[in-house]
C-alpha cells in the first residue's frame, strides 16, 4: 500500500514543488521556542559529570514544550539582543507581575565560591515563588521531575525564558560550555531560599503544585535510577 506521505511527495514533484520547497514549508510549523529551549528525559542523574547532556536513552525521549507546560513550566523565544527595549518582554513582565529584575553571569570567573555555588545549585529543592530565568548569553540545564519523579533536563539557550512553577523540584547546572548569563524576574521581593527535599515536602507550595498538577507521590516511579 501506498503511504499518504510518498502520494503527496510524488504530488508534490509532479506540479513541480520539489522536495526542499517541501522541507521549507514544514520548517515554518516548528515551535520557535525549540530553537533555544529542548528537553528530553535523562538517562541517569549521576552527580559526576553533571555538564553533559545525560539524554542517551535509546530510543531518545525528548519532551515538547506542550508537555513541560502541563507541569507547570512556561516557555517563551525573545530577542536577547534587545533586551533592554523588547515590548515583548516588558508585556511578559506586566502581565505576570515581575516588578524586580537583576542579571547574572555563572561562570568560574564571575561568581564567587564558583564550584561550591554549582553544588548547591545542583541539589534537588523547590522555591515557593516562580523561578524565572530568561537567558541573555551562554546555555544550562534546568532538571524538573514529571508527575511520575523522572528528571526532564531542559536545555536553555541564547533567547529562551523559561518560568519554573513555585512547589517543583527541580535543579540547575552549566552545560559544557561552563556560561550563562541570565536576567532573573521576579513577583515583588525577591526571595531566593531554596527548600531542599525531602524536608520541603509538607510546604504549602509543595502540597498546592501536587494538587495543581496531579503529581504521583506514593509508589512513584523512580525511572532515573531504574535506567
Amino acid at each position: 500500500m501506498v503511504s499518504i506521505a510518498r502520494i503527496f511527495i510524488s504530488l508534490a514533484f509532479f506540479f513541480g514543488i520539489g522536495v526542499g520547497h517541501l522541507s521549507k514549508v514544514e520548517s515554518h510549523n516548528k515551535d520557535p521556542r525549540e530553537e533555544v529551549i529542548e528537553a528530553w528525559y535523562m538517562m541517569n542523574h549521576s552527580d559526576h559529570n553533571q555538564r553533559l547532556p545525560h539524554n542517551n536513552i535509546q530510543p531518545k525521549e525528548f519532551v515538547s514544550l506542550d508537555k513541560l507546560a502541563e507541569l507547570g513550566v512556561l516557555s517563551w523565544r525573545l530577542d536577547a539582543d534587545k533586551y533592554e527595549t523588547d515590548e515583548e518582554l516588558n508585556k511578559i513582565r506586566e502581565s505576570r507581575n515581575y516588578l524586580y529584575m537583576d542579571i547574572i553571569e555563572v561562570c568560574p570567573e564571575k561568581l564567587r565560591n564558583y564550584e561550591d555555588m554549582m553544588k548547591k545549585f545542583f541539589e534537588e529543592h523547590l522555591h515557593i515563588d516562580e523561578e524565572v530565568r530568561y537567558c541573555l548569553a551562554g546555555s544550562g540545564y534546568f532538571d524538573v521531575r514529571d508527575r511520575n519523579d523522572a528528571w526532564i533536563r531542559i536545555w536553555v539557550k541564547k533567547g529562551g525564558l523559561i518560568v519554573v512553577p513555585a512547589g517543583i523540584y527541580h535543579r540547575f547546572t552549566l552545560d559544557s560550555s561552563n556560561y550563562i548569563k541570565a536576567m532573573r524576574l521576579f513577583a515583588g521581593d525577591p526571595v531566593w531560599t531554596a527548600y531542599y527535599r525531602p524536608r520541603a515536602d509538607h510546604l504549602p507550595a509543595r502540597k498546592q503544585y501536587v494538587e495543581t498538577f496531579g503529581v504521583i507521590i506514593e509508589d512513584a516511579i523512580h525511572r532515573v535510577d531504574e535506567l
